[in-house]
């Protein structure tokens, strides 16, 4: 395929010599006018060339073809907008003494301009003849018109369809960026994490100084939360590809043990809150355990991060005939109006205190994950307390 660039003729003649109709439009021009030659002539400040033509007379252009522009009544057709209607040059007050006829040898002329959609001019569709022609008439300037428009409309769908496939190169060349995202973070990125863990761990099992005991948990934290980030940004490229939240779901029992190993995890992390949790779940839930651990602690996180200090996070976790429902609750600033409509989007991490840096994708996917199970997460939010409670249908 042929790339458009500023005035590229290749591309405008191989444009106008894909649009199926061109050769009979030019044929019953010459038949319905009498006339010999009828040309699709691309028109601009610098050159006159012909893009399609129909010639019964000998004129001698064929496509890709040229006159000199100055010598062409369609330079002066560009530059005025409008048509040009001759039966016969020697009789026109206007063209009767005109260099064009003399020079080509013509005696009948029509030419009408030919406008884009986007108001720029492209050329014209023209016809001449060696005799006098009856072309001054409703019927034929309505269907030169009437083609011309035509034109128009081809050239168009022509110049979206090229811009259209160019985007969908670009939109493949971008997730072909994606696939290996995805997998630099899920090799080179997980198992480089997944040994700074796993030192972390050996080290709390030797006899350690206060000091050294701090510093490793402190990796080992950091590590926690490093393994959270490539989860949630992971789950994000995998929507963004279409792919979307995989859920591998089973009736689960121990669904209260996933959540207390969550809170256990977190206590870890944060270990100047305090975490309450009222669990009372007695009947059995159909979810992705794993998921449900992964949206719980997002939650919890979230909790921790900006509610205050000395105030608990409350955690309650029910099941009925109903549905099972997970509420967190935190103390502190009510959430303002402006990020509390944006909270469930990517990237949208509303005000960063120090300490309080992330990607923004963790409401995000816990929305995501919700939605997989067929339930939502709802939000309220006051002066005092905000709560996030996940809502999954029985």
């Amino acid at each position: 395929m042929i790339t458009r660039t500023a005035n590229n003729i290749l591309f405008d003649i191989a444009a106008v010599g894909q649009i199926p109709i061109v050769t009979d439009m030019l044929e019953i021009i010459c038949k319905t006018t009498g006339m010999g030659f009828a040309a699709i002539a691309r028109v601009t400040d610098q050159k006159w060339v012909a893009c399609a033509v129909h010639d019964q007379i000998n004129f001698g252009l064929k496509p890709g073809g040229e006159l000199i522009l100055e010598t062409t009544i369609c330079n002066e057709i560009r530059q005025s907008g409008e048509l040009v209607v001759i039966d016969d040059v020697s009789t026109d007050e206007i063209y009767a003494c005109h260099h064009t006829p003399t020079q080509y040898g013509f005696k009948s002329y029509i030419s009408v301009p030919i406008y884009l959609k986007d108001k720029s001019f492209f050329g014209t569709l023209c016809a001449i003849d060696p005799n006098p022609a009856h072309v001054n008439s409703r019927e034929i300037i309505g269907m030169f018109k009437f083609y011309a428009d035509l034109l128009s409309f081809h050239l168009d769908a022509s110049k979206r369809l090229e811009i259209s496939e160019s985007e969908l190169i670009e939109e493949k060349q971008t997730a072909e960026l994606r696939d290996q995202f995805i997998a630099i973070l899920g090799h080179d990125l997980r198992n480089p994490v997944g040994a700074v863990n796993n030192v972390a761990q050996l080290m709390l099992r030797m006899p350690l100084d206060d000091r050294m005991k701090r510093l490793a948990n402190i990796i080992k934290d950091a590590s926690f939360r490093m393994n959270e980030l490539i989860e949630n940004v992971l789950d994000f490229a995998r929507g963004r590809l279409g792919e979307g939240i995989n859920l591998e779901r089973s009736t689960e029992n121990a669904l209260q043990d996933k959540l207390s190993q969550v809170i256990a995890e977190l206590e870890l992390v944060w270990p100047e809150n305090t975490i309450e949790a009222d669990f009372d779940i007695s009947h059995p839930v159909y979810c992705d355990s794993k998921r449900i651990a992964q949206l719980f602690s997002n939650l919890l996180g979230n909790a921790l991060t900006h509610g205050k200090k000395d105030e608990p996070v409350k955690v309650k976790a029910v099941t009925n005939s109903d549905g099972f429902e997970l509420k967190v609750v935190n103390y502190g600033q009510k959430i303002p109006g402006n990020v509390l409509k944006k909270l469930f989007q990517p990237f949208s991490r509303g005000e960063i205190k120090p300490g309080q840096q992330g990607l923004g994708l963790g409401l995000y996917i816990s929305s995501e994950i919700a939605k997989a199970h067929g339930g939502r997460i709802a939000v309220k939010t006051t002066e005092t307390e905000t709560s996030f409670k996940l809502l999954i249908p029985a």
